[in-house]
């Protein structure tokens, strides 16, 4: 009996397809498919489908959670490229967190919470 696991992929909603499209591909992911109702996203290992559906309440109750290598480099970067002022959406600052983590949320122009972290105690 075989009961690996290969991947766990979350369908995220869009509330404007083509403008979190773009904000997805901005922010460093990959789109290598498409059609009108779902878009595969990935960046490295980490990869998501995007569905063209949206209700408020499942969006903005929608977290998900990015290990990152250097989140400091992730932030710099989105701040950077002006993330917040061209998609609309907010920016958390950089904390450490009591469970050992460094992070930073933000959430995606449908109101999809993001926790971009990295991980303070690297295993040996």
């Amino acid at each position: 009996m075989n009961l690996g696991t290969v991947e766990l992929k979350a369908f995220v909603p869009a509330r404007d397809f083509e403008l979190s499209k773009r904000f997805y591909q901005a922010i460093g992911f990959t789109m290598p498919w498409c059609d009108e109702g779902l878009a595969y996203l990935h960046a490295g290992a980490c990869s998501f489908l995007l569905q063209n559906f949206y209700v408020a309440e499942l969006a903005s109750n929608f977290m998900l959670h990015l290990s990152v290598e250097k989140v400091d480099d992730w932030h710099r970067k989105l701040l950077g490229d002006d993330i917040p002022a061209r998609f609309g959406v907010r920016l958390g600052a950089l904390e450490n967190q009591p469970w050992a983590m460094r992070d930073f949320v933000l959430h995606d122009p449908s109101g999809v919470l993001w926790r971009i972290s990295e991980n303070l105690h690297k295993p040996a």
